[in-house]
């Protein structure tokens, strides 16, 4: 036993080592590093360090931040009835945009790889728009007004099926199978470019190679040669799902109002926004902020290991 214990500390003594000498011999890209280094320290690591420590405190800005303990989460938890429709909306659109949008993003651009260049152009354009247009939602409003001059009421109305206008942005039963869709389409642009990317840039050897050595049809070329081809890609591609779906906001402020009627379109984000930027109370703020945190690491991580099994 202790020659075992004796053989594993020399091996963490050389690899100890052994990374110090590559430290040293490559301090020049560490330098170079260091600019960037400093500010995703102090603007990203930093605030989460600093939101996990207020979220133990009743801290409204202008005073001492008091030490409450758990109380916050506690709270959080058992008694903030709007947290849990907040936690329920955010989770049917996390549902939506992220397995859904994430499955669909690549199968249109696989399906559209193949295509003339114009119509791929025109189709990635159609996808990635709204990503990067703010006001897109401002489009939605129009289509979805409340009044008969909404269009979407207008054509309901013109055609016979409705004789009053229909509250899709008002009626609690109608306000987020408006919000799902608006989101799912405006969420899809930055993974679907990114997976247009990386299937233009799979070598076309490999295909040939892979039916030489027994692929006999698409679903295997898939499996075998894109999907392993494009783990960089689907994990970005992922990390821009989890981070879409969990961070809705915008969207539902702008179409439903802020508050939406009964609180029936309120997200965790929105749910944050209130207490941090209406009622500044940071404490309770930051303690929703490090459990929407959590989530995301969490299906980060689940994430990371079923794309570990592509291709195996």
């Amino acid at each position: 036993m202790s020659e075992k214990l004796a053989k594993y500390f020399n091996k963490r003594k050389m690899l100890v080592n052994d990374t110090i000498h590559r430290a040293k011999v490559m301090k020049v890209c560490y330098f170079f590093l260091l600019p960037y280094a400093v500010l995703f320290f102090t603007f990203s690591v930093l605030p989460v360090i600093t939101s996990m420590y207020y979220s133990f405190t009743n801290f409204n800005i202008l005073e001492k931040p008091e030490f409450i303990g758990a109380r916050n989460y506690i709270n959080l938890f058992l008694q903030d009835d709007v947290f849990q429709i907040a936690v329920k909306n955010t989770f049917m659109v996390a549902i939506v945009i992220g397995p859904v949008g994430y499955i669909l993003s690549f199968i249109i651009a696989w399906l559209i790889n193949e295509l003339p260049k114009w119509i791929r152009t025109l189709v990635v354009f159609f996808f990635y728009a709204p990503s990067i247009a703010g006001t897109s939602y401002m489009i939605f409003k129009q289509i979805f007004n409340d009044d008969a001059h909404g269009w979407a009421n207008a054509v309901l109305i013109h055609l016979g099926i409705k004789t009053q206008p229909i509250l899709f942005l008002t009626d609690p039963h109608y306000v987020m199978k408006v919000i799902i869709p608006v989101c799912l389409w405006t969420s899809m642009g930055a993974g679907f470019l990114s997976f247009v990317a990386g299937l233009k840039g799979i070598d076309k050897s490999q295909y040939e190679a892979g039916y030489i050595d027994g692929v006999q049809n698409r679903w295997q070329e898939l499996w075998y040669i894109t999907l392993p081809n494009m783990k960089p890609m689907l994990l970005f591609g992922a990390v821009m799902s989890i981070t879409s779906a969990f961070t809705v906001c915008d969207i539902p402020r702008n179409l439903a109002g802020y508050p939406s009627t009964d609180y029936c379109a309120r997200t965790i984000v929105t749910h944050l926004l209130d207490y941090g930027y209406t009622r500044f109370e940071m404490g309770y703020a930051s303690a929703i902020a490090v459990v929407l945190f959590l989530t995301m690491i969490i299906c980060n991580k689940f994430i990371q290991s079923l794309l570990n099994r592509v291709g195996h």
